[in-house]
């Protein structure tokens, strides 16, 4: 069933390289452009996912110049103006601030939700339940949403909300948590205090707000910016936007929204902030690395031996927990454990689960070294 809200406008985010997935992930084949979890690609199973909740011209899309021609044949559905290339990466908050100052003029209620292209949810129709009433709350004044994740382990690799008081929807169910603060990526024994004190959930990237709510945010804590997306949003739909664009927004500061925003509101006070966070079980993934991606294939397909192999056959000798990617060959795995190998036409990796946080050093060295053909 289709229930599209008249003033809700999907932002999806897509300027990311996804570095920790080379050697497949590449400048112009990223990881969202990547069909990692399906036959559909990630940027392609998020805008599938948000179009009951939208229409196709309430969407856009912020990415990079490399991206965005695999991006408008993949996306055909969303107007092509609205899938705008960055002139250089300046992070989330001037991204999304873009979006906030493009559709405030155009629609003074419109709600804005950010969405990372390159998640996995397991359960759409539980997500865009969860997505309904958050527009609700973001709708209703001031308010700033962000879908918690409850987290299953101590996990160094993500940001973390703490959650306060109880707020009770008009049914007087509780339905969204007011946010004390917000902590990025602490270290084990703290991410373990929190997954143990049972009022931390994982930050998600994802957050709705009405335009002018996340303008008036970005105009009090990021006023240079502010003032730079303003001018460049006065131009759109004109001859000096491309122009515009290009000179002024490499002028915005390099900052993500929690850092420009999202903390130095909830140090108001969990009531003076108007941030709500949104316990969701939707079954979320982030596919951050090779590492996850074999988890969350594991996790699907409880192969038994341990570990999923992406090849034209394979042998396992007193193997396990390896994850292979070489398609078009025979893989033998002989008495080797927790290994990644990964497989291109002119690149291999090799490496440890464990340590496939690390890959994206490789990209790294290779653009230091302007081995270009290998990026």
């Amino acid at each position: 069933m289709v229930n599209r809200n008249a003033h809700f406008y999907p932002i999806i985010l897509a300027g990311g390289r996804g570095t920790r997935f080379w050697p497949l992930s590449r400048k112009r084949r990223a990881k969202q452009l990547l069909a990692l979890d399906g036959k559909q690609t990630m940027i392609q199973q998020t805008a599938q996912r948000l179009a009951p909740l939208a229409l196709p011209t309430h969407f856009w899309i912020i990415t990079n110049e490399d991206s965005r021609p695999a991006i408008l044949r993949q996306l055909r559905k969303i107007p092509a103006k609205q899938i705008m290339a960055e002139p250089i990466g300046r992070n989330t908050a001037p991204a999304i601030g873009l979006a906030a100052f493009l559709l405030l003029r155009r629609d003074p209620n419109a709600v804005l939700g950010m969405f990372p292209s390159d998640h996995v949810i397991g359960d759409a129709a539980q997500y865009r339940a969860t997505l309904s009433r958050g527009i609700e709350i973001a709708s209703a004044g001031e308010n700033i949403v962000v879908l918690g994740i409850r987290p299953t382990r101590p996990e160094i690799g993500y940001g973390y909300i703490e959650a306060g008081s109880h707020e009770t929807d008009a049914a007087g169910e509780h339905g969204s948590l007011r946010v004390r603060r917000f902590t990025e990526k602490p270290d084990l024994a703290a991410a373990a205090k929190f997954v143990e004190s049972g009022n931390y959930f994982w930050n998600s990237g994802m957050f709705l707000w009405r335009a002018d709510t996340l303008a008036d945010a970005l105009r009090e804590y990021l006023p240079k910016t502010a003032r730079l997306l303003e001018r460049i949003a006065s131009t759109y739909g004109t001859g000096k936007f491309a122009d515009t664009f290009r000179k002024l927004y490499p002028k915005c500061e390099n900052i993500s929204i929690d850092y420009a925003v999202l903390e130095p509101r909830s140090a108001q006070g969990e009531r003076q902030s108007h941030i709500f966070c949104l316990p969701s079980d939707f079954g979320w993934n982030d596919l951050g690395s090779w590492a996850a991606l074999h988890e969350h294939r594991v996790a699907k397909a409880k192969p038994a031996n341990g570990g999923p192999v992406s090849a034209s056959g394979s042998v396992d000798l007193n193997a396990k927990n390896n994850f292979v990617y070489a398609p078009g060959k025979f893989v033998a795995l002989v008495g080797v454990s927790n290994l990644i190998v990964v497989e291109t036409e002119d690149a291999l990796l090799v490496t440890t689960l464990d340590q496939s946080q690390e890959v994206g050093k490789v990209v790294t060295y290779l653009d230091e070294k302007k081995l270009h053909k290998l990026v």
